[in-house]
Order: C-alpha cells, then sequence, then structure tokens
C-alpha cells in the first residue's frame, strides 16, 4: 500500500477512465434499443418514403429513378395547386376557429356554477367518440334532404330549401371545416382551462382594484399567462389538422370537383385510386417544410420556456 503522489495520481486517473468506459458502454447498452426503434420505426419509413418520391414507382411495376420530376409535374398540376389552396384554408379556418372557441368554453368551465364538473365531461363527448363514427353522424346532419341541420334552418325561417352541404363547392368546405373545430374544440378547451387554473388569484384582484374591466382583464391578464399553453396548443392542432384525413374522405371524398381534397385526401387518390405510388408519396411530402417548421418553431419556444 502507499507510493509516491505521482504514482497514486496516475492510478487515479486509469480508474476513472476505466469507470467512464464501463459507463459509456452501459450507457450505449440502454439507448441501443431506442435508437434501433428510431431507426426501424421513423428513419427508415421517412428516407423511404424521400426515395420513392425521387422515383417512378406505379403498383405492380419496378421503381426507377427520376429525380425531382414527380415534384416539378405537381407544381405544373392544376388540381394539387388547387390541394394546397384547400390544405391552407382548411388548417387556418379550422385551427383559428378551434383556438377562439376553445378559449370561450375554458373561460366558461373556468367559473363557478352547478354541474360545472358533468358540463365538462359532456365537453369531451366529441374527442372521446370515434372518429368515423362522428364522421359518418355529421354525413346524416348534413343531408340535404332530411338532415337535422337543414330542418331547423328551415324551420327557423333562415333558408326555404334544404341546402347541399356536402355537394355545393361553396359550401362543402364551410362543412368540414365545421366537423373539424366541432372535434377538435374539447382539446383546447382543455388545456387552455388547465392553463387558466394556473393563473394566481391575486393577480385579478389587483387588476379589480385598478378598476379594470373584465376585457382588460382577460388582455392584459390571463392572455399573457397562458401565451406558452395556447402556442403549443394551437401548433399541435396545425401539424394534426395537417394529416387529418377521416373526416374528410367520410364526408366527401374531396369533392365536389376537388373543393375538398387536402393534401392526405389527395395522397390517397393518387396513390390508390390512381396507382401511383411515387407520386402520392411526392404530394404527401409537400406538407413536410409546414411541418418541419411547426416542429422547430415548437421545439424553440419549449426551450425558452424551460430557460425563462
Amino acid at each position: 500500500m502507499g507510493g509516491t503522489p505521482e504514482t497514486l495520481a496516475l492510478e487515479g486517473a486509469r480508474v476513472g477512465s476505466a469507470t467512464r468506459r464501463r459507463d459509456a458502454v452501459e450507457g450505449w447498452i440502454f439507448v441501443l434499443p431506442l435508437v434501433a426503434l428510431l431507426l426501424g420505426f421513423v428513419f427508415y419509413p421517412f428516407f423511404g418514403a424521400i426515395w420513392l418520391s425521387l422515383n417512378q414507382k406505379v403498383i405492380g411495376a419496378p421503381a426507377h429513378w427520376v429525380g425531382i420530376r414527380n415534384y416539378v409535374e405537381l407544381l405544373h398540376d392544376p388540381v394539387f395547386l388547387r390541394v394546397l389552396r384547400n390544405t391552407v384554408t382548411y388548417v387556418v379556418g379550422a385551427v383559428s376557429l378551434k383556438l377562439i372557441f376553445g378559449m370561450l368554453m375554458a373561460l366558461v368551465l373556468n367559473q363557478q356554477f352547478r354541474l360545472r364538473n358533468l358540463f365538462r365531461g359532456v365537453y369531451l363527448l366529441p374527442w372521446v367518440v370515434p372518429t368515423a363514427v362522428s364522421a359518418l353522424a355529421w354525413t346524416w346532419m348534413f343531408n340535404d334532404v332530411y338532415g337535422i341541420i337543414n330542418t331547423l334552418l328551415i324551420r327557423a325561417g333562415l333558408i326555404d330549401w334544404g341546402l347541399s352541404w356536402l355537394g355545393d363547392y361553396r359550401l362543402a368546405m364551410v362543412a368540414i371545416i365545421a366537423v373539424d373545430v366541432w372535434r377538435g374544440m374539447p382539446f383546447f378547451g382543455v388545456t387552455l382551462l388547465a392553463g387558466l387554473q394556473t393563473v394566481p388569484t391575486e393577480l385579478y384582484e389587483a387588476a379589480r382594484i385598478d378598476g379594470a374591466s373584465p376585457w382588460v382583464q382577460f388582455w392584459r391578464v390571463t392572455l399573457p399567462q397562458i401565451r406558452h399553453v395556447a402556442l403549443i396548443t394551437t401548433i399541435l392542432s396545425a401539424v394534426w389538422t395537417f394529416g387529418e384525413f377521416q373526416i374528410i374522405y367520410i364526408l366527401t371524398r374531396g369533392g365536389p370537383g376537388n373543393a375538398t381534397h387536402v393534401f392526405s385526401t389527395y395522397t390517397y387518390e393518387v396513390a390508390f385510386s390512381s396507382a401511383n405510388l411515387s407520386k402520392g408519396v411526392a404530394v404527401s411530402l409537400f406538407v413536410l417544410p409546414f411541418l418541419a417548421g411547426a416542429i422547430y418553431l415548437l421545439v424553440r419556444h419549449m426551450e425558452r420556456s424551460e430557460l425563462a
């Protein structure tokens, strides 16, 4: 036992180096399953889709390389440009209305009144019902002959005859946005309600003492306090709305006259109905920059929130 200080220092460094190597190996052993899952279920399908979009691949025939030709053809395709406009209209319209109505519902449900918990449960029903079931129910409600919406409008004297909500190109987009808002509003309501319950009541008391009106309290107290929750909720909803398929396909199948085709439904139409897999994948990948930008903003915002 014992030794010179130099010998003890060398021995300590050797032991420390061996410990670090062992910790590194153990760390990789724990991380490898996750890496394998990422490679198998995320990176391989993702880069496989990019590779497929750069080929000409029709169902039943071998693929051959065409570079970016699929993307160039899409940019000159009037139907695809219509799909691009439809997608922007659908996402902006649906997410904006979900934010507004979700905020209103959260503000109401944050108040004290009888049966509040019951209303909170009822409010979640659109989110609980399977999307396909709710879309079929809305198909019946929008029916121009016996649908409940036309019946109520006629009895209220607002219209003289039934409107073709899903068959009129001027109304079809309104109809699918309405259904998406109905289904997605609970997500906004629940998350914003959770944010509202974290706002200190002392801030409202101080605002009332200063004579602030309810609108000023909302604008100067509520909104700044829940802006992080509202932003993250909006970005997540936008990402999900970009990929919405079931509601639109069940209600209109992209019609009438491509009036409600968005990226997801047009991808299905091109890839499977037209058997052009590579171009169908190219359609879906056009949305990638939008989603990547949204995810980047979300990550940056979360990092700043952690540092704040």
